[in-house]
């Protein structure tokens, strides 16, 4: 079973420096809450990584379709609930890239295989939160 481990280490304020995999990511809040807006929000940091995992996903499931495709992006809006703490509640990913008319299929079959079978970050979202998604041909 494999174990995932990050180092967060307190910097002052509302800081912290967070070690993962040989990378730094900065956590603080605004200023308004007490931090000095020197990195994101942990909540935001969620939604970072679902556009990973299934980006990641759909990429690979495209280049072993071999799939030509351009202008790929993903926007992920998490709505969050009005009582505290606040939680996502709906989340919506969009999709959009640029590929050929015949090729849109085999788009929405990677977006599928990545939305039901191999990102886990979906499936942990599925546990709380509304997920849907959409997807745009450029």
């Amino acid at each position: 079973m494999a174990i995932n481990t990050i180092d967060a280490v307190f910097k002052g304020g509302m800081n912290f420096t967070v070690g993962v995999n040989g990378h730094t990511i900065e956590i603080d809040t605004d200023e308004l809450s007490g931090g000095e807006n020197k990195g994101t929000r942990p909540k935001i940091l969620m939604l970072v990584s679902l556009a990973g995992c299934t980006g990641l996903d759909v990429v690979g499931i495209l280049k072993k379709m071999h799939v030509n495709f351009s202008d790929f992006s993903i926007n992920v809006e998490g709505h969050l609930t009005d009582s505290i703490p606040t939680t996502y509640h709906k989340v919506i990913v969009h999709y959009s890239i640029k590929v050929s008319k015949e090729d849109e299929p085999k788009v929405l079959k990677a977006v599928k295989l990545s939305e039901e079978k191999y990102c886990g970050v979906t499936k942990m979202f599925k546990a709380f939160a509304d997920v849907s998604s959409d997807i745009t041909y450029l």
